[in-house]
């Protein structure tokens, strides 16, 4: 309350401990809350993906990160694994759980406490947070009574006690904004979708396991074994989009619907963070019939590309399911907003296809920054329609269930002839992404984890940065177009457009400078809302008919 955004703030945090014995000693942490960086051009943004322990306590990676200067910083789930430092995992009974949790918990703030002091920093949990190896979460119901491992997960919902994943969300999510509608899940879990403004940013936090369906029951067809068809018969792409299957849930999409309309108190650009990407990038070996064999593929040099390979179905992704997969990025490409998400183990960004390539937003998915499944990416056709000199596995493809996505980067991972291998042949890293308010550009970064950025010709993984406009996040192609709009009296209005026929915000936008010609995807008329939201300063043009006279105006006056 009354908070002052301008400033920087110092703080210190005074506790009292029994570091050894019974002797208390008390304790200090302290840092600075910084002022909102609204004067900043970029906002930079260090983002993060699976936790494991290989590497502890990840050094290189926090000197490293350091060194780009973010703003803020991103985890996108599996802060801990359930092995971590060698304890083992409790199960049962609860407070011998909640205190295995927590000793892991604290690991994870021990590795980046130097980071965290000081920026802001958003997390979110996954499916190893939670003691699960795929979690389905079904609106928060419990597992299938009598079950155990992929079984249980199979099943849907959460394995372990309610009151134990409230504990882990509250160590997680409980720092981040309010949730956009509180009501709990099954079972009395909470929830933490939000969104989040800053520096002219405005984030969407996502769950996107919480109320996604478990695919085994919807398709006994498939015989999914822990997210994976036994059934060779079976085809994902024409038989897995059932009918009920939830990807993000109704709750989510209509937050996101409200999220994307919002632009009000200055902002200029929109992101969404979640656990992982919608799309499934991957391939495995032709005879392989689940993810299981991934950690025993060997690794390739440099150069060398894997033969044999299939592209794959696995519903862990969010490819499935693909109807739900395409209202989120419907609600989300409104927005022109971007993704940044993890937990695929494999660097990626792609541009998100709906009902053409390219025609929704672009994504990154940042590595793992310790990774005990080093997904791949060797498609056995090459990609259509890739830049001249790309790699054969980048352009345009369709995933294992007919989804479209246009591969621009992959971190696969290589042999790199440092010690150790499982760490440092894996891929592993962290992401970052660069938001640049004169240019309305957002650039991805894929590093590896024991690259110095600072250090001469250092550079990120191939085929890294990538730059995109804003407006590449809605690239589909116009059926026409409204007359231009002229504003005087105001620059950078937001603008709104509405088709009158369905009622529904065909997009929101802040725009740059006082020009735009709005481009729509139908006929009909439509409402245009300018100015700022929210405020005196918003008028609403009705009844505007598209135009093929490209000297058109419409003149708008504040």
């Amino acid at each position: 309350e009354n908070w002052q955004g301008d400033e920087d703030a110092p703080y210190r945090i005074v506790y009292d401990f029994c570091a050894q014995g019974q002797r208390i000693e008390r304790f200090f942490y302290q840092g600075t809350i910084r002022h909102e960086p609204l004067e900043k051009e970029t906002l930079v943004m260090a983002a993060f993906s699976c936790n494991n322990d290989l590497g502890f306590p990840h050094g290189e990676v926090v000197r490293n990160v350091a060194v780009h200067k973010p703003d803020l910083l991103f985890f996108s789930g599996d802060q801990i694994y359930e092995g971590v430092g060698g304890f083992g995992v409790q199960r049962a009974p609860f407070e011998p759980a909640a205190l295995d949790y927590l000793r892991k918990w604290y690991l994870f703030g021990w590795a980046f406490a130097d980071l965290m002091r000081d920026r802001p920093t958003i997390t979110i949990t996954d499916d190893h947070d939670v003691y699960h190896g795929n979690v389905w979460g079904e609106s928060g119901k419990a597992t299938k009574p009598g079950t155990a491992g992929a079984d249980a997960q199979d099943s849907g919902g959460y394995k372990m006690f309610p009151q134990w994943v409230r504990l882990v969300e509250r160590t997680q999510t409980s720092h981040l904004p309010d949730p956009f509608d509180p009501t709990p899940v099954q079972q009395g879990i909470g929830v933490y979708y939000c969104d989040l403004d800053y520096a002219g940013v405005s984030f969407a936090i996502l769950e996107d396991r919480k109320f996604k369906s478990a695919p085994k029951a919807l398709l006994p067809e498939a015989q999914i074994w822990n997210g994976w068809p036994q059934n060779p018969q079976f085809d994902a792409r024409t038989q897995a989009d059932v009918a009920g299957a939830q990807l993000l849930g109704q709750r989510q999409l209509h937050f996101l619907r409200q999220w994307a309309a919002d632009w009000r108190d200055g902002i200029w650009m929109k992101a969404v963070l979640s656990q992982t990407i919608f799309t499934n990038l991957a391939t495995l070996p032709v005879e392989a019939k689940s993810g299981a064999i991934i950690p025993s593929l060997p690794i390739l040099k440099p150069g060398e590309f894997a033969q044999n390979e299939k592209i794959v179905h696995d519903f862990d992704s969010n490819g499935w399911p693909q109807s739900q997969r395409n209202a989120a990025l419907s609600e989300i490409r409104k927005a022109f907003a971007i993704h940044v998400a993890g937990d695929q183990h494999l660097g990626s960004t792609v541009h998100y296809g709906i009902d053409d390539w390219r025609d929704a937003g672009t994504a990154l998915c940042v590595p793992a920054i310790s990774n005990i499944w080093p997904r791949r990416w060797y498609p056995p056709i090459e990609g259509q329609n890739r830049q001249p000199g790309t790699p054969r596995y980048t352009g345009d493809f369709e995933d294992g269930f007919g989804n479209k996505m246009s591969v621009y980067a992959v971190a696969n991972p290589q042999q790199t002839g440092m010690k150790p291998p499982l760490l440092y042949d894996r891929a592993t890293g962290y992401g970052i992404v660069r938001f640049n308010r004169t240019r309305r550009e957002i650039t991805f970064e894929n590093w590896p984890r024991w690259t110095d950025p600072g250090a001469g010709q250092s550079k990120p993984y191939a085929g890294w940065p990538i730059t995109f406009r804003q407006s590449d996040n809605y690239a589909r192609q116009p059926a026409g177009y409204l007359p231009e709009l002229r504003i005087t009296g105001m620059t950078e209005p937001v603008v709104q457009i509405v088709d009158e026929a369905s009622g529904e915000i065909v997009y929101t936008l802040r725009i740059d400078g006082d020009r735009f010609r709005p481009m729509i995807y139908g006929d009909g008329r439509y409402s245009i809302g300018i100015g700022e939201q929210g405020t005196e300063k918003w008028q609403v043009l009705k009844g505007i008919a598209p135009t093929t006279d490209q000297q058109a105006v419409l003149v708008v006056e504040f």
